[in-house]
């Protein structure tokens, strides 16, 4: 588990580079694709989702990620219209966007070991 202040190092991070290069979100998923239409969420809407993720919905992370550079995968997680949404993000590829890897209605009950 990642300390508070890993977390918000992270996200400071994320944020940077998300406002500079933007975003991929892996939508070839057919869960990630199911839950935007269940959910009604536009593009635009989940990309502010993730300008506003805080060290408070941390879930899990850094994990090991061969696909996308080797940059550390981390999972959040937001309740998003009563559903809780599982939310994994890495950095990607240096000089370009971040990677949305999964964006879905959580398969089970999420922990947030922030979250007090």
């Amino acid at each position: 588990m990642a300390t508070s202040e890993e977390v918000h190092s992270f996200l400071q991070d994320f944020k940077i580079k998300l406002g500079v290069w933007g975003v991929v979100f892996r939508d070839d998923r057919g869960k990630n694709a199911q839950a935007l239409l269940n959910l009604e969420i536009t593009p635009v809407f989940r990309e502010k989702i993730l300008k506003e993720l805080q060290a408070v919905d941390y879930y899990e992370g850094p994990k090991k990620e061969n696909l996308y550079s080797g940059a550390d995968m981390w999972v959040f997680g937001k309740t998003i219209k009563g559903q809780e949404v599982y939310i994994k993000i890495t950095l990607g590829f240096s000089g370009a966007q971040v990677i949305c890897i999964s964006f879905h209605v959580a398969e089970h009950p999420m922990d947030y070991p922030l979250k007090n």
